[in-house]
């Protein structure tokens, strides 16, 4: 028996065409959804963008637990990130296949291998370099799904709406972020195990990974192979799948997608983002070493940029296609993030700064930062459209590839323009937690002349070395008097700071008391450095598809609509 439209539409709301078991594997639509079905589907591929990075960035949220856990130096621990942004890259590239093999089954068996090693083997890794191992999975997995996942966007996204489905999924790293926050400033203090944060994410992850499994659809290859500017031309798209032969319209789809307007504006992203990728990373580090904060509050601080750039997100999808021009709103989102980051980066040397000043100048970054990048996911998947649009998967591979490789590369500029910041993570604890338990003490030996010290530890009725530490200890104003000097020699002598702390603080405690003093200006320089990044941003907008005035555009999206008419017109009178 024939299936009619009725039957199918209906079948499309209720889920898959196909039925049973056999639509857990074979997942492709062979007629292009309606309404509450395609909204269903575009939902859950959010859904699942937003659990990816959950589980990719919550390793940031308790940075400073994990080193200490495993006795990592910060070094190492960026190395983490270099290696799985390194390998994240090359299986982004690899998901460009996704245009032949479909986007659906990647993003679901990708779920559960994540949950997985979220749950189970990133939390038990039993040392260093298996929790690097594990980490390197985690993120070659999530290189080749978060191709996938815009890919299925736009495929369910005609242009007329994409700055709005792309801003839904741009928020996807962002609510990941700030799940990360969220979850871990509310839960850091009755559950300070770092683990736990892992526990929470993974199973977190395996739900989602059983909603994708259950309820994630795809476009057949001749549905989603076609250019669809609005949802008037589904019957049109639908007539012309039957005769579009998909294996011709993907050759040469590499060839194709290696052009300027496609790597470069690729590149311009990838330095605009430095800023975002380092504040997912780092954040807690930075405001940790920098100003002292806790976890709990580093994360809290954060909540107010993703917060603002959730918003920013969805605010620049609507307006974007509600005027039907992406450039403009990239240029003025540009200029509002450049001008945040460069007032970020002067408050880093500034250790007064307010928890609220610093919260509003986030927003400001927050705000800007969502415009430009909501209007640049939508302008470059049309820009991949106007080459080839059964090529979508590889043009974004190419993107997925580029941001993972800026991203390593900055990493490692990071660990030469920022090294205070390894000696505060790698000894600057320990000092810390050496002067928190012995202050006086430590005041009282930091001020007496080493050679002194060692006089007294070899003779402590060396009358000349005992006057000239009471001297010392005067002059430093940590005595009024003799007597108050001699007393905190007597408490040095008789609650000594044991031998290993002494050794530890007289190796690096002059080093960390340097970082102390380097470390702002170190993290202000690799500011300075993300603002200019952002700035070589802008010539790049101009080689993207689309135009700049409003009005131009309205005027092409009209000229279209009639020539989708008059095909509609031929196709009901053949």
């Amino acid at each position: 028996m024939t299936q009619t439209n009725a039957e199918r539409d209906a079948a499309q709301i209720a889920g898959s065409p196909k039925g049973g078991l056999h639509s857990l594997w074979d997942r492709k639509l062979d007629h292009y959804p309606l309404p509450a079905a395609r909204y269903r589907y575009l939902a859950i591929t959010v859904l699942a963008t937003v659990i990816l990075y959950y589980q990719l960035y919550i390793q940031g949220a308790v940075a400073t637990k994990i080193i200490t856990s495993f006795g990592m130096t910060f070094t190492q621990f960026v190395v983490v990130s270099i290696v799985g942004n390194l390998l994240g890259a090359f299986a982004s590239l690899a998901a460009g296949l996704a245009d032949r093999w479909g986007r659906a089954n990647l993003v679901v068996i990708g779920l559960f291998i994540t949950g997985l090693l979220v749950l189970f083997a990133l939390p038990h890794a039993p040392n260093t370099l298996w929790y690097i191992i594990f980490f390197a999975v985690l993120s070659i997995v999530e290189g080749m799904i978060l191709v996938a996942t815009p890919a299925l966007i736009r495929d369910f996204s005609p242009q007329v709406g994409r700055a709005q489905a792309m801003g839904f999924w741009t928020m996807g790293p962002v609510l990941g972020s700030l799940v990360v926050t969220m979850v871990s400033s509310n839960t850091l203090d009755s559950h300070p195990d770092w683990r736990f944060q892992f526990y929470v994410c993974g199973i977190a992850g395996l739900v989602v990974a059983v909603i994708a499994l259950v309820g994630l659809r795809e476009l057949s290859p001749g549905l989603r192979d076609q250019l669809m500017v609005s949802l008037n031309e589904r019957a049109l798209i639908e007539a012309r799948a039957g005769g579009l032969d998909t294996e011709t319209a993907l050759h040469g789809h590499w060839r194709q997608m290696m052009r300027f307007d496609i790597v470069g504006p690729a590149i311009a992203i990838s330095l605009f983002l430095m800023f975002y990728y380092i504040a997912v990373g780092f954040f807690v580090v930075y405001f940790a070493t920098t100003f002292g904060y806790s976890e709990a509050r580093a994360n809290a601080l954060a909540n107010w940029y993703w917060i603002a750039n959730a918003i920013a997100l969805i605010v620049a999808g609507v307006v974007s296609d509600k005027i039907r021009v992406r450039k403009p709103l990239m240029a003025i989102g540009t200029v509002i993030s450049v001008i945040g980051t460069a007032i970020f980066a002067m408050l880093s040397t500034r250790p007064d700064t307010g928890y609220y000043t610093f919260a509003l100048v986030l927003v400001v970054i927050a705000v800007g930062g969502g415009i430009a990048y909501c209007a640049w996911m939508a302008s470059f998947t049309e820009t991949v459209e106007r080459h080839n649009p059964a090529a979508t998967a590889t043009g974004l591979a190419i993107w997925g590839w580029t941001v993972r490789i800026t991203v390593t590369l900055a990493l490692i500029v990071l660990t030469f323009v920022v090294p205070a910041t390894s000696t505060l993570v790698d000894q600057g604890t320990r000092v810390s937690h050496i002067v928190a338990e012995y202050p006086e003490q430590v005041a009282t030996a930091s001020a007496v002349e080493p050679a002194t010290l060692s006089a007294l530890a070899a003779n402590p009725r060396d009358a000349r070395a005992g006057v000239a530490a009471v001297g010392q200890l005067m002059g430093a104003g940590l005595a009024a008097t003799p007597r108050e000097a001699a007393a905190r020699l007597q408490q040095l002598s008789t609650d000594p700071i044991p031998p290993g702390d002494q050794a530890f603080l007289a190796e690096h405690a002059a080093d960390v008391e340097q970082a102390q003093s380097d470390n702002p200006g170190q993290w202000k320089i690799w500011w300075w450095i993300c603002v200019v990044a952002q700035i070589l941003f802008v010539p790049f907008i101009f080689v993207l598809s689309g135009r700049w005035n409003p009005r131009r555009a309205r005027e092409d999206a009209l000229a279209h609509e009639s020539m989708i008419q008059r095909e509609l017109a031929a196709l009901h009178h053949d």
